[in-house]
């Protein structure tokens, strides 16, 4: 059996506006900022002379493979995204972007807002599009009765608001 496994697929291409202006400030945060230091930092060690046995040294380097690294996916990935700022032609049903109150059959009310991938935060009521829950809401109304497939089986839930920022 060989360790080859396939590439995760990346996800929807959508972001909101917010979500790419922290992904872009992330860009910057690494490329200006991060990187100069650790280039700086593995300089200065290596001038300290034997590098076989120099520990800021090599975690330097790793560092700096681990920021090229991210760079690399932030740049092809920024590049692959559509950002979606409009608002959708019909307020009253959930799409991209909104912030969706539901209630479930306890009646404990959560409050998410619909997301791409690479924004997910559940801390902050962010969820990604391409969860069950979002793919059940999408396209719903405001009171209407959703059945959502979840791990420990079917639940319903009903959505109680609809925002668009």
């Amino acid at each position: 059996m060989s360790r080859y496994r396939p590439p995760r697929p990346a996800g929807t291409a959508l972001i909101t506006p917010e979500g790419e202006a922290r992904m872009r400030a992330e860009f910057h945060e690494l490329w200006h900022v991060r990187r100069p230091q650790v280039t700086q930092s593995v300089s200065e060690a290596a001038a300290q002379g034997d590098r076989s046995e120099n520990a800021e040294y090599t975690y330097g380097k790793k560092m700096l493979r681990e920021i090229d690294s991210r760079v690399r996916f932030l740049t092809k990935r920024l590049e692959a995204l559509k950002v979606v700022s409009e608002k959708p032609s019909d307020p009253n049903k959930v799409y991209f972007g909104a912030w969706v109150t539901i209630e479930d059959e306890d009646g404990k009310e959560s409050r998410y807002r619909i997301v791409g991938p690479d924004e997910l935060d559940l801390k902050l009521g962010l969820i990604s599009i391409d969860s069950p829950l979002t793919r059940a809401l999408i396209g719903k109304a405001l009171d209407a009765e959703v059945r959502v497939q979840t791990p420990t089986g079917e639940q319903c839930v009903y959505i109680v608001a609809i925002e668009y920022p």
